[in-house]
């Protein structure tokens, strides 16, 4: 196993000195592979490839989402339809209205 030296300033010694039970070396193993982990995955959602994928993946859910939309319209009493259509913006009341 590789060893890995860094340097703390004497009042971050001295707090952790304090503590001598805990080992300090797993503490700081454990946070170098979980901050190793969060940057690789960060890396992956980065690409290009993962980009369009998730692109693709809120379009294809705003099209669903669209789609229910427009069927529970149809399904609704006029009264609640234009109670629902109230809150919507002016623009997408337009949209839905015809």
């Amino acid at each position: 196993m590789a060893s890995v030296t860094f340097a703390v300033d004497e009042e971050l010694k001295a707090r952790i000195g304090k503590f001598s039970w805990v080992n300090w070396s797993e503490v700081a193993r454990e946070n170098l592979l979980k901050k190793t982990e969060l940057e690789e995955v960060r890396k992956r959602l980065d690409s290009k490839e993962e980009q369009e994928l998730m692109k693709w993946s809120v379009e294809l859910g705003r099209k669903a989402k669209k789609g229910s939309f427009k069927r529970l319209l149809k399904e609704l009493s006029p009264e609640m339809r234009a109670k629902l259509l109230f809150h919507l913006s002016p623009e997408k009341r337009r949209e839905h209205s015809k």
